[in-house]
């Protein structure tokens, strides 16, 4: 299992980075591999992703969100991917965006790249990505403000 924590700083509100970040079907505009995300329900997403030639689907369930503070996610069919962002005020206009990504590579070229610290490169790329495009829009594209928690989600 392959494990990646990345960090970066943002110059926008706590508000505006996670309701950003709550935008799933926008993370091709940041995310390099990503092709393209299709949010089905409040809780599941539907991922096609493309990797040093390698093409993916796989649908992800939301297993814990909370406004402004955490969105934690778990693949639910073949493909072993989880994650965990988590969102920290800096003061009134900044934010710290933490990741942690668990996920195991399947082919050759995945295991090599993740030997070779390869993903948490392309994460800490999208990530200052996701800098540049929050920053730039100053604003967020949409927000759900709702609360999962163990995969349900909360009224």
């Amino acid at each position: 299992m392959a494990t990646i924590d990345e960090t970066v700083d943002v110059d926008v509100p706590i508000r505006t980075a996670y309701d950003q970040w709550t935008q799933f079907e926008d993370f091709p505009h940041f995310m390099q591999g990503v092709e393209k995300v299709v949010q089905i329900s409040d809780t599941l997403t539907r991922w096609t992703t493309t990797v040093q030639g390698v093409e993916r689907e796989f649908d992800a369930a939301i297993v814990e969100q909370t406004p402004d503070v955490v969105v934690a996610w778990a693949s639910v069919d073949g493909t072993t991917h989880a994650g965990r962002v988590t969102f920290e005020a800096l003061g009134a206009g900044s934010t710290r965006v933490t990741t942690h990504i668990e996920w195991a590579p399947e082919t050759f070229v995945e295991k090599v790249g993740a030997a070779i610290g390869a993903d948490d490169r392309q994460v800490k790329k999208d990530l200052r990505r996701f800098k540049e495009f929050i920053e730039e829009r100053r604003t967020e594209t949409g927000a759900w403000r709702g609360e999962v928690h163990g995969g349900h989600p909360i009224a």
